[in-house]
């Protein structure tokens, strides 16, 4: 589905959302480095296990209230509130301000997105959306390539006229959202009796949250999710700590007696890059690729790349054996990434695709919960004992995906 074919919504969040991720990387690797800095890294440490439990609220609310009072309601609501938020910051006289600013921030973001992702299946016909996700996952990725580096200059330097910045970005996002964007809720999901209380309005939201969850495809779905995201999420924990520790500084190229040096450190950078840079450039072809093939192959692969891609790791410390096998667990990534949302918005009924959104928020949150467990544990296994966990990680997370698929195809037929 080629870009000038698609409908002004999702033109304008390409554009918004692009250019707001970029801004986005230029703080958010470096927010744990400052409330370290500021507050002390014991403390820090402890502060950053909150925002999820926000982000799991956010996700739930944002999915109830879209498919009761439209997509884009929220989607104006959660981007008010972050534009507002980053003034906040901005503004900020104190360290514990800025916490909070930092966390409302987040929140308004988990209240956008699953308006935002069920806009596009109601926009996009099933057999397209792969593609165009991956567009927008291409999008977020040349944020996170770009956004990084920038921001170690930036963020430190220039915080307070780079938070200015995402508040201006998204306040014209704000604004481009309520001139252009138009509400897509199917005619199924519009609620007939508007008389009904708030409250009797929430409390049929969260029993329709009761009805998900009691599904056994869904359940099985999130769990296979996690246990996939366990794996994929080592990139930004356990990785770091292995090259750090236990990859020696070696020469990348060798030219005429000449040689570039890379310390532990920079090879962990060069290392992100590649696979930031693998992200941006392979994404759409690789969907392209896979377009024809069945979902469950599709996650089923991602869930082996991921796994002994992540294994192999701790076979050898050369560069170069180490910017393949990085190949590797990437591709896994790639080919999951785009398939995961198209699944999720053709299994949900049409007049739930905001809860399920929501929902499906779970597996990343959860899974960003129990990632950490292989940098904890590294303080009595060695590399090989934790590389060999995420590795069962994947295949667990293969068997669920199998078993899912199995069940949902004999409860279609």
């Amino acid at each position: 589905m080629h870009i000038r074919l698609w409908d002004n919504n999702l033109k304008v969040r390409l554009l918004g959302e692009g250019l707001f991720n970029m801004l986005y990387w230029m703080y958010f690797p470096f927010i744990t480095v400052y409330f370290g800095q500021s507050l002390g890294n014991h403390i820090a440490g402890v502060l950053m296990t909150v925002p999820p439990i926000f982000s799991i609220i956010g996700n739930l609310l944002g999915g109830a209230l879209a498919d009761r009072l439209g997509r884009r309601p929220i989607m104006l609501l959660g981007a008010s509130l972050q534009t507002l938020m980053f003034a906040l910051f901005a503004l900020s006289p104190s360290h514990w301000m800025d916490y909070a600013a930092f966390i409302a921030i987040g929140f308004g973001g988990a209240i956008y997105r699953p308006a935002s992702t069920a806009m596009v299946a109601d926009l996009v016909p099933a057999q397209e959306r792969r593609q165009v996700f991956a567009m927008f996952t291409t999008a977020n990725n040349v944020g996170a390539v770009l956004g990084p580096a920038l921001g170690a200059v930036f963020f430190f330097q220039y915080r307070q006229e780079l938070l200015w910045s995402c508040s201006i970005v998204l306040l014209a996002y704000f604004i481009a959202i309520y001139f252009i964007v138009h509400e897509t809720l199917p005619a199924s999901a519009r609620i007939t009796e508007r008389s009904a209380s708030i409250q009797h309005a929430f409390k049929e939201q969260w029993r329709g949250y009761g009805i998900i969850f009691r599904d056994k495809v869904f359940l099985l779905y999130i769990l296979a999710g996690i246990f996939a995201l366990v794996t994929i999420m080592q990139l930004d924990m356990y990785l770091a700590v292995y090259v750090i520790h236990y990859v020696p500084s070696q020469a990348l190229i060798h030219w005429n007696g000449n040689s570039l040096m890379l310390s532990s450190t920079e090879i962990l950078g060069w290392l992100l890059g590649y696979s930031g840079l693998l992200f941006v450039l392979f994404l759409i072809p690789i969907t392209k690729w896979f377009h024809h093939w069945k979902e469950r192959n599709v996650f089923v692969l991602s869930s082996l790349l991921s796994g002994i891609g992540t294994f192999a790791l701790g076979l050898h410390t050369n560069i170069w054996f180490l910017f393949f096998v990085t190949t590797v667990f990437t591709f896994g990534e790639m080919v999951r990434s785009p398939v995961t949302q198209s699944f999720i918005s053709r299994y949900a009924p049409e007049h739930a695709r905001g809860q399920y959104m929501g929902a499906d928020s779970l597996q990343y949150t959860i899974g960003r919960f129990f990632a950490p467990v292989t940098v904890f544990l590294s303080a009595w296994l060695p590399p090989m004992g934790i590389f060999t966990i995420i590795l069962a990680a994947a295949l667990i997370s293969a068997v669920l995906y199998t078993l899912l698929f199995r069940i949902y195809e004999e409860g279609r037929a």
